[in-house]
């Protein structure tokens, strides 16, 4: 690893458990314990696996009206999101991209954000010049963890009851042995679970407490992958980019009515535009033929060739045991079942575009 990466507070406990460590995003990160990828992927499909997403940015917005400021950067209808909830929302820009993709909970006197690791260099600085009269407090002294899969309630509510009674979207404070944490009932792999902000100190000790469970083992970036993109969850700089509208994202639903109505955040124009009138492309579900992977940059076309769209994530899903693609493909091109073609090593594939997500959401409504 070079000088310049930085570490989680749960680097050391990440090399007790065997941890190949790599760098992600600028941090020295674990890709896989000795379960490997498929192991700690099936384990958190059927049991519970513990992340460590420590290298995520959290953010504290303090001030009055920082929900109605917060507004005009994102679509999202904060000022109506009531205290103890959670929204997921994105940056946009003028051109109606996605400069990031974000958590936002209403914490009671504060809004508690979490940016993702690659982007914490841009979006802290841009919260901090366009929320005129908001404390923007990037917090460096907590680490997060993802707690995940059908077992995470009972993995998660041993040390903590509070944790059985939130739903989903749902976040508080609770003690967790102890230490006073935060607890937000979502996650990035399409299972039930919790992302958990611990004081720094007791990180290690309260990770170890959740992977004493029998059902809880550790896994890495590699599951976490494979199971965002079997969940059909967006990869921010692969499914969502500054060039891409939340529309042809398939995020319309991350934009509530109002503000589907009133506007009034950048990039509305392209935004507004595409909801009433559709975009030219959109982001589909995709099954190669074979038993080869298409991955990321993958070109599309059609039977008769022509180039009609890009992978922009794919891999092998151990949950449907096969090759599975997201990307993008002209609307005409996009309907269920169409065929297509990925040009892998020079070579045409047989594809066929599908529903997402690949494998059906358990979240706890």
């Amino acid at each position: 690893m070079s000088q310049a990466t930085k570490r989680t507070p749960l680097y050391e406990l990440h090399c007790a458990l065997g941890g190949k460590m790599v760098d992600f995003a600028g941090w020295e990160m674990p890709v896989q314990y000795a379960m490997g990828i498929m192991g700690e992927h099936t384990h958190c499909r059927t049991k519970a696996a513990l992340f460590d997403v420590s290298h995520m940015g959290q953010v504290l917005l303090h001030g009055p009206d920082a929900a109605l400021k917060l507004e005009a950067l994102v679509p999202a209808a904060l000022t109506q999101l009531p205290e103890g909830k959670a929204r997921y929302t994105f940056f946009t820009n003028h051109e109606g991209g996605i400069m990031d993709d974000l958590i936002v909970a209403n914490a009671g006197d504060h809004l508690f954000v979490v940016v993702n690791a690659s982007m914490r260099a841009q979006n802290i600085p841009y919260m901090a010049a366009s929320l005129k009269g908001i404390d923007v407090t990037e917090i460096f002294d907590r680490a997060l963890v993802a707690v995940q899969g059908p077992s995470a309630e009972a993995v998660v509510s041993a040390h903590c009851p509070q944790a059985a009674e939130m739903g989903f979207m749902e976040t508080l404070e609770a003690l967790i042995d102890g230490s006073l944490c935060r607890l937000s009932r979502l996650g990035y792999t399409g299972e039930d679970g919790y992302e958990i902000s611990i004081p720094e100190a007791d990180a290690e000790r309260i990770a170890r407490l959740m992977l004493g469970h029998p059902d809880c083992e550790p896994a890495g970036l590699g599951a976490r992958d494979s199971l965002r993109l079997e969940a059909g969850l967006c990869l921010y700089g692969n499914d969502i980019t500054p060039t891409t509208s939340p529309i042809e994202a398939g995020l319309t639903w991350a934009i509530q009515k109002r503000r589907r109505a009133e506007g009034g955040f950048p990039g509305a124009a392209r935004i507004m535009t595409e909801l009433a009138d559709g975009p030219a492309r959109k982001l589909v579900g995709i099954k190669p033929q074979g038993r080869a992977p298409a991955r990321a940059g993958v070109v599309v076309h059609d039977m008769a060739g022509n180039t009609i769209g890009k992978i922009t994530s794919g891999g092998f899903g151990p949950t449907v045991a096969g090759p599975i693609a997201m990307g993008y493909i002209s609307v005409k091109h996009a309907a269920v079942r169409t065929k297509i073609q990925l040009i892998i090593r020079g070579k045409p594939q047989l594809a066929e575009v599908c529903a997402l997500p690949f494998v059906t959401q358990n979240y706890k409504r």
